[in-house]
């Protein structure tokens, strides 16, 4: 959760008064070690084309080990200051945020956690990985990363609106945690992944996604009107959701997969998704076909227009392919004997099929 350092503050306020400028080698080389350990893994998922989702959830869980690692080392005599001393530069404090220079911690709130609270940051890191990956998939990397980027901005903004004279700082990973909620739910929402809602199994994205933002809204309201007072920044919370459930469909536009598409989910089996990479590597490119109407000279049914232009402009993924085709499947009938459409999956991809007379359709 993004949490508020209320009481924690009171007893290390003068942090924020000495800063960065007063580090030592010590501090210099634990701020080296903390900044390595976020952003090496992240770096690894862009180079190697890896999951970005648990990249965080490691460079997050890495970055919370270097602060109790310093947290450690106050209570041992090791190092002088105070625990909260090296993070004074990088939460989020509203009185200071509208100014430029403090413009940053908008972002790096979002990588520390409080370190007298494990559940803090694990709390945030089952989130992001368990609905991460999956919508990772769907998204792909560079579009995850983006709306990873657009809930933790938009918990860490809303939270300095709504706190607009606060001298409280505030950190976590929260709002962005929260954000994948808000573009899953946006995105796909009839998806199943699993999740430890209640029991550990696989449930429909919207039903996780409303249960945690209606929680939210719930708690939000406890605390005098959307003020806070719990040490949990609700509107960070809700304000990473909202962000991210409005610029998803920006977002997601022109991404592996369209919006709403109900192909039962994307699969992190290594097998499955070995056997969906080698038959996307064998499947024709529709985009330089006749759809099987036009080729025989027929005009197409209006009902399947619209989706069968979306499969022949996109669909370059075996997921999509199928759930297309099985869109169409439904709503047309063969050409031929007007008996009902299936589709198989071949090797070289899924086929539209007449079901009853194969040698009517058989396309691609």
């Amino acid at each position: 959760m993004l949490r508020q350092c209320t009481q924690k503050f009171a007893r290390y306020g003068h942090a924020v008064a000495t800063g960065i400028d007063a580090f030592g080698v010590g501090e210099w080389a634990l701020l080296l070690l903390w900044s390595s350990a976020l952003l090496w893994p992240i770096s690894v998922a862009f180079r190697h084309k890896s999951s970005l989702a648990l990249s965080l959830t490691v460079g997050l869980l890495l970055g919370y080990l270097v602060q109790v690692l310093y947290l450690f080392a106050i209570r041992q005599g090791l190092m002088d200051g105070d625990s909260w001393y090296m993070w004074s530069d990088f939460w989020l404090i509203p009185e200071r945020t509208g100014v430029i220079e403090w413009s940053h911690t908008l972002i790096t709130a979002g990588f520390l956690h409080n370190p007298f609270d494990a559940t803090h940051v694990l709390g945030n890191i089952l989130v992001i990985a368990l609905v991460g990956v999956p919508l990772e998939q769907r998204l792909g990397l560079r579009r995850f990363a983006l709306i990873y980027l657009v809930g933790l901005v938009g918990g860490s903004v809303s939270w300095w609106l709504m706190n607009f004279d606060s001298t409280t700082p505030s950190l976590g990973a929260s709002g962005a945690a929260f954000g994948l909620f808000g573009a899953y739910l946006a995105g796909w929402p009839r998806d199943e992944i699993a999740f430890p809602l209640i029991l550990i199994r696989k449930w429909p994205v919207y039903v996780i996604a409303l249960i945690y933002f209606g929680l939210e809204v719930f708690r939000a309201y406890q605390t005098l009107g959307l003020q806070q007072a719990s040490d949990v920044a609700h509107m960070a919370h809700l304000g990473g959701f909202l962000a991210a459930y409005f610029l998803v469909p920006v977002i997601a536009k022109g991404g592996p997969y369209p919006l709403g598409v109900e192909d039962g989910g994307p699969s992190s089996s290594s097998d499955i998704r070995a056997r969906l990479n080698h038959m996307k590597a064998t499947m024709v490119d529709l985009s330089e076909l006749e759809d099987p109407w036009t080729s025989k000279g027929m005009n197409v049914p209006r009902s399947i227009r619209e989706p069968l232009a979306k499969l022949m402009a996109s669909a370059d993924e075996p997921e999509t392919r199928q759930a297309w085709m099985e869109h169409i499947a439904e709503r047309a009938t063969c050409m031929e004997c007007e008996s009902a459409l299936g589709v198989v999956e071949h090797k070289g991809g899924p086929k539209l099929q007449c079901s009853k007379h194969p040698e009517h359709l058989m396309w691609p």
